[in-house]
Protein backbone atom coordinates (compact mmCIF):
# COMPACT_ATOMS: atom_id res chain seq x y z
CA UNK A 1 0.00 0.00 0.00
CA UNK A 2 2.63 2.42 0.77
CA UNK A 3 4.61 1.98 -2.79
CA UNK A 4 1.50 2.22 -4.34
CA UNK A 5 1.34 5.52 -2.76
CA UNK A 6 5.15 6.43 -4.31
CA UNK A 7 4.17 4.74 -7.40
CA UNK A 8 0.85 7.82 -7.57
CA UNK A 9 2.99 10.52 -6.25
CA UNK A 10 6.05 9.48 -9.01
CA UNK A 11 2.74 10.48 -11.80
CA UNK A 12 1.72 13.03 -10.37
CA UNK A 13 5.61 14.19 -11.21
CA UNK A 14 4.90 15.81 -15.01
CA UNK A 15 7.97 15.63 -17.02
CA UNK A 16 9.09 19.37 -17.44
CA UNK A 17 10.06 21.28 -20.94
CA UNK A 18 11.82 24.70 -20.79
CA UNK A 19 10.10 27.25 -22.57
CA UNK A 20 12.00 29.40 -24.95
CA UNK A 21 12.65 32.45 -22.65
CA UNK A 22 14.99 34.85 -21.23
CA UNK A 23 16.43 34.10 -18.01
CA UNK A 24 17.15 36.75 -15.60
CA UNK A 25 17.83 34.68 -12.10
CA UNK A 26 21.74 35.14 -10.64
CA UNK A 27 22.77 31.64 -9.46
CA UNK A 28 25.45 30.90 -7.15
CA UNK A 29 26.50 27.33 -7.53
CA UNK A 30 28.36 25.94 -3.88
CA UNK A 31 30.54 22.96 -3.91
CA UNK A 32 32.22 21.90 -0.76
CA UNK A 33 35.02 20.15 -1.24
CA UNK A 34 37.77 17.94 1.30
CA UNK A 35 40.80 16.20 -0.84
CA UNK A 36 39.06 15.72 -4.10
CA UNK A 37 41.99 15.97 -6.40
CA UNK A 38 41.09 13.35 -8.74
CA UNK A 39 37.59 13.87 -9.57
CA UNK A 40 37.49 17.87 -9.29
CA UNK A 41 39.05 19.34 -12.16
CA UNK A 42 36.04 17.37 -14.27
CA UNK A 43 33.01 19.08 -12.27
CA UNK A 44 34.85 22.04 -12.91
CA UNK A 45 35.10 21.82 -16.20
CA UNK A 46 31.25 20.73 -16.23
CA UNK A 47 30.27 23.82 -14.55
CA UNK A 48 32.31 26.04 -16.38
CA UNK A 49 30.81 24.83 -19.27
CA UNK A 50 27.09 25.48 -18.66
CA UNK A 51 24.56 26.90 -21.35
CA UNK A 52 23.67 29.72 -19.02
CA UNK A 53 24.51 33.35 -19.04
CA UNK A 54 27.92 33.72 -17.26
CA UNK A 55 27.26 37.32 -15.78
CA UNK A 56 24.21 35.06 -14.03
CA UNK A 57 26.67 32.50 -12.58
CA UNK A 58 28.80 32.39 -9.72
CA UNK A 59 30.64 29.35 -9.13
CA UNK A 60 31.96 29.16 -5.64
CA UNK A 61 33.99 26.17 -4.00
CA UNK A 62 34.72 25.84 -0.46
CA UNK A 63 37.92 23.70 0.86
CA UNK A 64 37.27 21.91 3.86
CA UNK A 65 40.93 21.95 4.73
CA UNK A 66 41.93 19.12 1.96
CA UNK A 67 45.56 17.64 2.44
CA UNK A 68 45.72 16.81 -1.04
CA UNK A 69 46.07 19.42 -4.46
CA UNK A 70 42.36 19.87 -4.08
CA UNK A 71 42.87 23.99 -2.96
CA UNK A 72 45.75 24.19 -5.59
CA UNK A 73 43.25 22.64 -8.52
CA UNK A 74 40.43 25.17 -7.49
CA UNK A 75 42.85 28.37 -7.69
CA UNK A 76 44.01 27.28 -10.91
CA UNK A 77 40.57 28.26 -12.52
CA UNK A 78 40.21 31.40 -10.92
CA UNK A 79 41.07 33.32 -14.05
CA UNK A 80 38.15 31.26 -15.47
CA UNK A 81 35.93 33.00 -12.44
CA UNK A 82 35.78 29.66 -10.13
CA UNK A 83 35.87 31.39 -6.70
CA UNK A 84 37.92 29.62 -3.74
CA UNK A 85 36.86 30.06 0.10
CA UNK A 86 39.10 28.17 2.48
CA UNK A 87 37.83 27.16 5.80
CA UNK A 88 40.18 27.70 8.62
CA UNK A 89 38.22 26.49 11.56
CA UNK A 90 40.85 26.06 14.27
CA UNK A 91 38.38 24.27 16.77
CA UNK A 92 36.99 20.76 16.00
CA UNK A 93 33.55 20.64 14.00
CA UNK A 94 31.06 17.64 13.68
CA UNK A 95 29.49 19.22 10.61
CA UNK A 96 32.35 21.03 8.11
CA UNK A 97 29.66 20.49 5.33
CA UNK A 98 27.50 22.15 6.60
CA UNK A 99 29.96 24.94 7.89
CA UNK A 100 31.17 24.88 4.19
CA UNK A 101 27.93 25.73 2.92
CA UNK A 102 26.92 28.23 5.32
CA UNK A 103 30.20 30.46 4.79
CA UNK A 104 29.57 30.09 1.37
CA UNK A 105 25.89 31.11 1.19
CA UNK A 106 27.15 34.80 3.29
CA UNK A 107 28.96 35.74 0.89
CA UNK A 108 27.06 34.44 -2.27
CA UNK A 109 25.99 37.06 -4.36
CA UNK A 110 22.85 34.93 -6.09
CA UNK A 111 19.64 34.97 -4.93
CA UNK A 112 18.99 31.11 -5.88
CA UNK A 113 21.69 28.59 -4.26
CA UNK A 114 22.75 25.17 -6.01
CA UNK A 115 24.88 23.01 -4.32
CA UNK A 116 26.65 20.06 -5.50
CA UNK A 117 28.85 17.73 -4.84
CA UNK A 118 33.20 17.87 -6.05
CA UNK A 119 32.87 14.33 -7.39
CA UNK A 120 29.44 14.92 -10.03
CA UNK A 121 29.36 15.66 -13.33
CA UNK A 122 26.35 17.12 -15.54
CA UNK A 123 25.58 18.02 -18.80
CA UNK A 124 25.55 21.74 -20.43
CA UNK A 125 22.05 22.11 -19.95
CA UNK A 126 22.16 21.48 -16.33
CA UNK A 127 21.54 25.13 -15.23
CA UNK A 128 19.76 26.26 -17.41
CA UNK A 129 16.61 23.91 -16.74
CA UNK A 130 17.08 24.05 -13.21
CA UNK A 131 16.59 28.00 -13.29
CA UNK A 132 13.52 27.49 -16.29
CA UNK A 133 12.09 25.50 -13.85
CA UNK A 134 12.66 27.81 -10.90
CA UNK A 135 11.19 30.72 -12.75
CA UNK A 136 8.34 29.04 -14.23
CA UNK A 137 7.23 27.05 -11.04
CA UNK A 138 8.54 29.29 -8.34
CA UNK A 139 9.37 26.74 -5.46
CA UNK A 140 11.31 27.82 -2.69
CA UNK A 141 13.39 24.41 -2.68
CA UNK A 142 13.86 21.90 -5.85
CA UNK A 143 15.26 18.83 -5.43
CA UNK A 144 16.75 17.40 -9.16
CA UNK A 145 17.59 13.93 -9.85
CA UNK A 146 20.99 12.29 -9.00
CA UNK A 147 22.07 8.94 -10.41
CA UNK A 148 25.32 6.55 -10.74
CA UNK A 149 26.98 5.82 -13.88
CA UNK A 150 30.20 4.16 -15.13
CA UNK A 151 29.68 1.12 -13.06
CA UNK A 152 32.60 -1.34 -12.80
CA UNK A 153 31.18 -3.93 -11.02
CA UNK A 154 27.82 -6.04 -9.86
CA UNK A 155 28.32 -4.50 -6.32
CA UNK A 156 28.20 -1.08 -8.13
CA UNK A 157 25.84 -1.83 -10.99
CA UNK A 158 23.39 -2.92 -7.77
CA UNK A 159 23.94 0.28 -6.02
CA UNK A 160 22.79 2.24 -8.98
CA UNK A 161 19.61 0.12 -8.82
CA UNK A 162 19.36 0.58 -5.10
CA UNK A 163 20.19 4.18 -5.76
CA UNK A 164 17.42 5.26 -8.35
CA UNK A 165 14.83 3.19 -5.49
CA UNK A 166 16.30 6.31 -3.10
CA UNK A 167 15.69 9.14 -5.46
CA UNK A 168 12.55 7.56 -7.00
CA UNK A 169 11.03 7.40 -3.01
CA UNK A 170 12.12 11.13 -2.77
CA UNK A 171 10.80 12.41 -5.72
CA UNK A 172 7.13 10.71 -5.24
CA UNK A 173 7.08 12.10 -1.84
CA UNK A 174 7.52 15.48 -2.78
CA UNK A 175 4.84 14.50 -5.70
CA UNK A 176 2.68 13.69 -2.84
CA UNK A 177 3.37 17.10 -1.11
CA UNK A 178 4.82 15.44 1.77
CA UNK A 179 8.49 15.84 1.01
CA UNK A 180 10.24 13.85 2.86
CA UNK A 181 14.12 13.35 1.39
CA UNK A 182 16.54 14.65 -1.20
CA UNK A 183 20.21 14.91 -2.36
CA UNK A 184 22.45 17.86 -1.58
CA UNK A 185 24.43 16.79 -4.73
CA UNK A 186 21.74 18.31 -6.58
CA UNK A 187 19.56 20.90 -4.78
CA UNK A 188 18.79 24.20 -5.18
CA UNK A 189 16.84 26.81 -2.73
CA UNK A 190 16.57 30.58 -2.50
CA UNK A 191 19.13 32.51 -0.57
CA UNK A 192 16.63 34.22 1.05
CA UNK A 193 14.31 31.16 2.26
CA UNK A 194 17.20 29.71 3.49
CA UNK A 195 17.90 32.49 5.98
CA UNK A 196 13.96 32.42 6.92
CA UNK A 197 14.21 29.10 8.12
CA UNK A 198 17.42 30.10 10.17
CA UNK A 199 19.45 27.95 7.67
CA UNK A 200 20.94 25.13 9.37
CA UNK A 201 20.66 26.33 12.98
CA UNK A 202 19.34 23.58 15.18
CA UNK A 203 20.56 20.63 13.00
CA UNK A 204 24.17 22.28 12.89
CA UNK A 205 25.51 19.48 15.53
CA UNK A 206 24.92 16.70 13.08
CA UNK A 207 27.25 15.85 10.60
CA UNK A 208 24.98 14.96 8.41
CA UNK A 209 21.84 16.48 6.74
CA UNK A 210 22.24 19.92 4.66
CA UNK A 211 20.08 18.28 2.14
CA UNK A 212 17.37 16.21 4.03
CA UNK A 213 17.35 18.11 7.43
CA UNK A 214 16.97 21.10 5.41
CA UNK A 215 14.18 19.88 3.14
CA UNK A 216 12.10 19.27 6.13
CA UNK A 217 12.61 23.04 7.36
CA UNK A 218 11.43 24.14 4.11
CA UNK A 219 8.98 22.02 4.00
CA UNK A 220 7.11 23.24 7.32
CA UNK A 221 7.33 26.96 6.35
CA UNK A 222 6.80 26.85 2.58
CA UNK A 223 4.11 24.23 2.44
CA UNK A 224 3.32 23.12 -1.25
CA UNK A 225 6.54 25.03 -2.24
CA UNK A 226 8.79 22.45 -2.80
CA UNK A 227 9.16 20.73 -6.26
CA UNK A 228 10.80 17.98 -8.06
CA UNK A 229 12.51 18.29 -11.25
CA UNK A 230 11.83 15.47 -13.55
CA UNK A 231 13.85 15.91 -16.88
CA UNK A 232 17.02 14.01 -18.00
CA UNK A 233 18.84 16.95 -18.43
CA UNK A 234 18.66 18.07 -14.61
CA UNK A 235 20.47 14.90 -13.93
CA UNK A 236 23.79 14.84 -12.05
CA UNK A 237 25.89 11.84 -12.14
CA UNK A 238 28.08 10.29 -10.06
CA UNK A 239 29.91 6.97 -8.67
CA UNK A 240 28.93 4.55 -6.89
CA UNK A 241 31.28 2.91 -3.98
CA UNK A 242 33.88 0.53 -4.90
CA UNK A 243 33.95 -1.33 -1.94
CA UNK A 244 31.65 -2.70 1.08
CA UNK A 245 33.32 -0.46 3.78
CA UNK A 246 32.96 2.39 1.83
CA UNK A 247 29.26 1.61 0.79
CA UNK A 248 28.48 0.66 4.65
CA UNK A 249 29.99 4.06 5.82
CA UNK A 250 27.75 6.62 3.20
CA UNK A 251 24.79 4.14 4.55
CA UNK A 252 24.85 4.91 8.24
CA UNK A 253 25.97 8.50 6.84
CA UNK A 254 22.48 8.52 5.86
CA UNK A 255 20.77 6.87 8.33
CA UNK A 256 22.05 8.89 10.83
CA UNK A 257 19.85 11.86 9.93
CA UNK A 258 16.77 9.86 10.69
CA UNK A 259 17.38 10.44 14.56
CA UNK A 260 16.80 14.33 13.57
CA UNK A 261 13.26 13.94 11.59
CA UNK A 262 10.55 16.29 13.37
CA UNK A 263 8.06 14.75 10.84
CA UNK A 264 6.91 11.88 12.71
CA UNK A 265 4.66 9.89 10.13
CA UNK A 266 8.39 9.46 7.98
CA UNK A 267 9.89 7.92 11.28
CA UNK A 268 6.74 6.12 11.76
CA UNK A 269 7.22 4.67 8.16
CA UNK A 270 10.89 4.39 8.78
CA UNK A 271 10.07 1.99 11.46
CA UNK A 272 7.24 0.55 9.79
CA UNK A 273 9.63 -0.25 6.99
CA UNK A 274 12.19 -1.61 9.37
CA UNK A 275 10.10 -4.28 10.57
CA UNK A 276 8.79 -5.39 7.65
CA UNK A 277 12.38 -6.27 6.45
CA UNK A 278 13.06 -7.76 10.25
CA UNK A 279 9.87 -9.88 10.01
CA UNK A 280 11.47 -11.41 6.77
CA UNK A 281 14.40 -12.68 8.36
CA UNK A 282 12.82 -13.95 11.48
CA UNK A 283 9.82 -15.65 9.85
CA UNK A 284 13.04 -17.40 7.65
CA UNK A 285 15.12 -18.14 10.64
CA UNK A 286 11.62 -19.73 11.61
CA UNK A 287 10.83 -21.86 8.56
CA UNK A 288 14.07 -24.08 9.83
CA UNK A 289 11.84 -25.46 12.87
CA UNK A 290 7.95 -24.48 11.53
CA UNK A 291 7.73 -24.83 7.10
CA UNK A 292 4.70 -22.38 7.56
CA UNK A 293 7.25 -19.79 8.66
CA UNK A 294 9.62 -20.50 5.77
CA UNK A 295 6.59 -20.40 3.10
CA UNK A 296 5.68 -16.95 5.18
CA UNK A 297 8.90 -15.27 4.04
CA UNK A 298 9.21 -16.38 0.58
CA UNK A 299 5.39 -14.90 0.15
CA UNK A 300 6.73 -11.67 1.74
CA UNK A 301 9.81 -11.36 -0.23
CA UNK A 302 7.97 -12.01 -3.66
CA UNK A 303 5.41 -9.24 -2.29
CA UNK A 304 8.54 -7.07 -1.64
CA UNK A 305 9.93 -7.79 -5.12
CA UNK A 306 6.61 -7.07 -7.17
CA UNK A 307 5.83 -4.07 -5.93
CA UNK A 308 8.90 -2.97 -6.16
CA UNK A 309 9.18 -3.84 -9.30
CA UNK A 310 6.07 -1.95 -10.41
CA UNK A 311 7.68 1.30 -8.33
CA UNK A 312 11.07 0.74 -10.01
CA UNK A 313 10.01 0.46 -13.90
CA UNK A 314 9.07 4.21 -14.67
CA UNK A 315 12.03 5.35 -12.36
CA UNK A 316 14.54 3.27 -14.38
CA UNK A 317 12.59 4.18 -17.81
CA UNK A 318 13.14 7.56 -16.62
CA UNK A 319 16.86 7.10 -15.85
CA UNK A 320 17.28 5.04 -19.17
CA UNK A 321 18.49 2.07 -17.34
CA UNK A 322 15.76 -0.35 -17.10
CA UNK A 323 17.93 -3.29 -18.00
CA UNK A 324 19.44 -2.93 -14.45
CA UNK A 325 15.89 -4.49 -13.29
CA UNK A 326 17.38 -8.01 -13.73
CA UNK A 327 19.17 -7.73 -10.90
CA UNK A 328 15.89 -7.01 -8.43
CA UNK A 329 16.02 -10.67 -7.21
CA UNK A 330 19.50 -10.59 -6.00
CA UNK A 331 19.13 -6.73 -4.34
CA UNK A 332 15.90 -8.00 -2.71
CA UNK A 333 17.67 -10.48 -0.79
CA UNK A 334 20.91 -8.45 0.08
CA UNK A 335 18.28 -5.17 0.62
CA UNK A 336 16.57 -6.94 3.37
CA UNK A 337 20.03 -7.77 5.42
CA UNK A 338 21.17 -4.23 4.77
CA UNK A 339 18.17 -2.48 5.68
CA UNK A 340 17.76 -3.97 8.99
CA UNK A 341 21.76 -3.86 9.87
CA UNK A 342 21.63 0.12 8.87
CA UNK A 343 18.60 0.68 10.76
CA UNK A 344 20.55 -0.04 13.55
CA UNK A 345 24.57 0.93 13.26
CA UNK A 346 23.05 4.23 11.11
CA UNK A 347 21.49 5.34 14.64
CA UNK A 348 24.25 4.01 16.86
CA UNK A 349 27.97 4.94 17.39
CA UNK A 350 30.05 6.92 14.91
CA UNK A 351 31.00 6.61 10.88
CA UNK A 352 33.91 7.66 8.45
CA UNK A 353 33.19 10.00 6.63
CA UNK A 354 35.79 12.23 4.74
CA UNK A 355 38.69 10.44 6.78
CA UNK A 356 36.86 11.86 9.82
CA UNK A 357 35.01 10.46 12.87
CA UNK A 358 31.88 11.99 13.22
CA UNK A 359 27.85 11.20 15.24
Amino acid sequence: MVVITFIRGWHKLINFKPQPVILTTKVSVLVAARNEAPNIAKTIEDLIAQNYARDLTEIIFIDDHSTDQTAAIISSYSDKGVKLIRLNEDQPLNSYKKKAIQTAIAQARGSLIITTDADCRMGPDWLKTIVSFYEEKKYKMISSPVAYFEEKSFFEKAQTLEFLYLIGLGASTIGNRKPSTCNGANLAYEREAFYEVGGFKGIDDLASGDDELLLHKMAAKFNGHIGFLKNEDAVVYTHPKATLKEFIQQRKRWASKSTRYKNKSIIVLGVCIWLFNLSILLNAASGIFNCFYFKLAVVQLLAKMTIELLFLYDVTAFAKRRNLLILLPVLNVLHILYIVYIGVAGNTGKYNWKDRMVK
